[in-house]
């Protein structure tokens, strides 16, 4: 049986005790982007290092690593919405979200659906200008140590293509959020899901 879980920094070090008490001597293989278990009972647990590389290939590494305070940014861009937002020690330090409108697909055909196409791509480009703004003004004078984005991959690209962005693109980091529309709740959970430790675990049936 295969099972992903997510685990809050704070509670990893527990986390990896627990898996040994519940399936006996456990093996580590540390690489710098994962740590992999293998218990005495057949059980994995493949945890993924955030933030990676991991540069002290140990358990105690592992967790010292996860447990390093950074200066996070989170930029979400869609084409609904955008948030930026820069946090440290779990804790919400600055932040702007806002919105925009762009227009639905249409069934019409001929001239009315490339009216359509032409209103919803600038309307796009209206929103993901007002972003990038946003992230000129939140992020980019932040002095962030990694950078997480979501919402539309390509959206995220197009505002980090602007030159007063240009120290950004070499922070960032997965994992990459999927989420809806971003509002003020939307981009504080985004901050707690950036630092959460997947880990795919594998048990014997």
């Amino acid at each position: 049986m295969t099972r992903i879980v997510s685990v809050a920094p704070s509670r990893l070090d527990r986390w990896l005790d627990g898996f040994g008490e519940r399936h006996g001597t456990v093996r580590y293989d540390v690489t710098p982007t994962s740590v992999t278990l293998s218990a005495d009972d057949g059980s994995t647990a493949v945890v993924t290092v955030p933030f990676e590389p991991l540069d002290v290939l140990t358990r105690e590494g592992l967790v010292a690593h996860v447990l390093t305070e950074r200066r996070l940014g989170v930029l979400l861009v869609r084409r609904g919405g955008y948030g930026a937002g820069v946090f440290a020690g779990g804790k919400l330090l600055d932040s702007k979200v806002g919105s925009r409108h762009v227009q639905g697909t249409t069934k019409a055909g001929g001239w009315s659906q490339q009216r359509y196409a032409r209103r919803r791509d600038n309307q796009a480009r209206e929103a993901f200008a007002a972003a990038t703004e946003v992230a000129v003004r939140i992020l980019a004078p932040a002095r962030l140590d990694v950078l997480v984005c979501g919402g539309d991959r390509r959206a995220v690209d197009t505002v980090l293509e602007d030159p007063r962005l240009k120290d950004l693109p070499g922070i960032v980091r997965p994992p990459f959020l999927g989420v809806p529309d971003p509002k003020q709740k939307v981009l504080e959970q985004a901050g707690v899901d950036a630092c959460a430790i997947r880990i795919d675990v594998d048990q014997p049936d």
